[in-house]
This record gives C-alpha cells, sequence and structure tokens, in this order.
C-alpha cells in the first residue's frame, strides 16, 4: 500500500519565515542588479549625501560652480600668498588704510613714486632738514654761521696818501661767527698757508674752520712791512688797512674767506 504524502500544516509563524526569506533574496537580487549609472540626482534622497560620505578629495576645482566659493567660505589664513595670482591685487582691492607704513619695505618708495608737492611743511619732521640736504646753491639762512660753514668776499682799497699813512675799509659779514672771532691770515699776492689753501678755480677762497683767510690780489705803492693789516676783528666782520709805501696812490685788492670753527 502506498504511504499517504502529508504537507505540513501551515501556521503563522511559518507563513512570516517565508516572507521574510523572500523579502531578503529580492533585495540581494535588487542590489546586486543595478546597471551601472542607474543611481541618479532622482533617485538620492534630499540631504542623504553628507560630509561623512564624501570621500577624501572627491570635490574637485571642476565640481565648483563659478563664484560657489564666497568671502563667507573661507576659513581664516586659508588664502595664502601662492594662491594669489600675478597683478590680482590692484589698488581697487586695497582697503582704506590697508597699507601701513610696516607693510612698505624699506627703499620701496622712490622719488618717482612721489606726486608732485607731495612732501609739503607739514610732512617734514622737526629738524629733517639739516645742511647736507641743501643744494649748494641755497644761502645759509641761519641767525649765525654754523660749524664749518664759509662766507666768501672781496675787498678794494685805493686813494692818495702819504708815505707811511693807512687807508682803510671795513668787512661786514652776511651772517655773525658763532664762537670766537676767527683767527686772521693776511697774505701777500700768491701766497698760502694750512690754514689758507688759496684761491680756487671760480674765485672761491678758501679757509679753514676757525680763521679768517685774506688773501692779496692786486697791489699798488704797499710798504713792504705789513702793507695790508687786518683791524678791529669780530664776529661781525673785520677792518682793512693799507699803509702806503711813498707819497701817492695806493692800492690794495682781493679776497677774503672765513669759516665758522
Amino acid at each position: 500500500m502506498k504511504a499517504k504524502l502529508r504537507l505540513p500544516k501551515l501556521t503563522y509563524s511559518n507563513v512570516i519565515a517565508s516572507l521574510a526569506l523572500f523579502v531578503a533574496l529580492s533585495g540581494v537580487a535588487v542590489a546586486a542588479g543595478l546597471p551601472k549609472n542607474s543611481v541618479g540626482p532622482n533617485q538620492i534622497k534630499r540631504g542623504a549625501v553628507n560630509t561623512v560620505k564624501l570621500k577624501n578629495r572627491a570635490v574637485t576645482s571642476a565640481k565648483l560652480a563659478n563664484k560657489a566659493v564666497t568671502a563667507g567660505k573661507l576659513g581664516p589664513n586659508s588664502v595664502t600668498p601662492g594662491n594669489i595670482g600675478n597683478g590680482a591685487i590692484t589698488s581697487a582691492k586695497i582697503g582704506n588704510s590697508a597699507v601701513i607704513a610696516a607693510s612698505i619695505k624699506n627703499g620701496v618708495v622712490t622719488t618717482n613714486k612721489l606726486a608732485n608737492e607731495a612732501v609739503n611743511s607739514a610732512k617734514l619732521g622737526k629738524g629733517s632738514v639739516t645742511l647736507a640736504k641743501l643744494a649748494s646753491d641755497v644761502a645759509p639762512l641761519l641767525g649765525t654761521l654754523k660749524s664749518g660753514q664759509t662766507l666768501r668776499g672781496i675787498f678794494y682799497i685805493v686813494g692818495n696818501t702819504s708815505e707811511n699813512e693807512l687807508l682803510g675799509d671795513s668787512i661786514s659779514y652776511q651772517f655773525p661767527i658763532s664762537g670766537n672771532p676767527p683767527a686772521v691770515n693776511v697774505l701777500k699776492k700768491g701766497a698760502t698757508n694750512a690754514n689758507c689753501s688759496g684761491i680756487g678755480s671760480g674765485s672761491a677762497p678758501a679757509a679753514t674752520a676757525g680763521n679768517l683767510c685774506v688773501y692779496l690780489t692786486e697791489e699798488e705803492n704797499l710798504a713792504d712791512t705789513e702793507g695790508l693789516t687786518a683791524q678791529n676783528n669780530q664776529r661781525l666782520g673785520f677792518g682793512l688797512a693799507a699803509k702806503a709805501k711813498a707819497n701817492g696812490k695806493v692800492i690794495a685788492a682781493g679776497q677774503w674767506a672765513v669759516t665758522a670753527p
């Protein structure tokens, strides 16, 4: 006698187990069976791709839209000199008061960078304009002649007198000498000494500091001894006296230089 095939009795647990197995197998099949490039923007849930889901260096410059990186997206110190293109910083990009003295390299601001009349009296510090900064053709606008500065001039004494009589002239300095009156050096025609090196080119008589040098360049009927002498030497000037060698016309002419001590 043949045995009868008995089917297992359906129970609630058997049904639930069978459904779970079917769903599990279907999910694997679906996941494994997704064709390449089948998941597009529409299949991705809003907010599903977060920073954790992004691979390192996944966002490249090609993925950024134009003007996507705004000022609010930049972190502190994120823009370095190597990230700035040549010529990128123009005058319009520099804020008011952005360039201060500490930001300017020594020697960068040259004379050709200064606008006409840019340096005025208000821009000069007290005592900043020294004698070394004045051109040689600028007169010494001083109350007294400062140390090392030189005054120059000429003298001419002429007249008729008797033998051994004196003819005189006086010289006033344009600016008083500072300190004591200078030492007097009266030199005969063509003579020089350690303090009076002579008359240079352009009729520029010389004198060392603290000395008055009187150079005789033209003479007539002057006494052999003390024919020309300096008289009444002061900080404000000096006098000259020409002594006649014989009766008649007397001439004594030349140049002088005085340098403040």
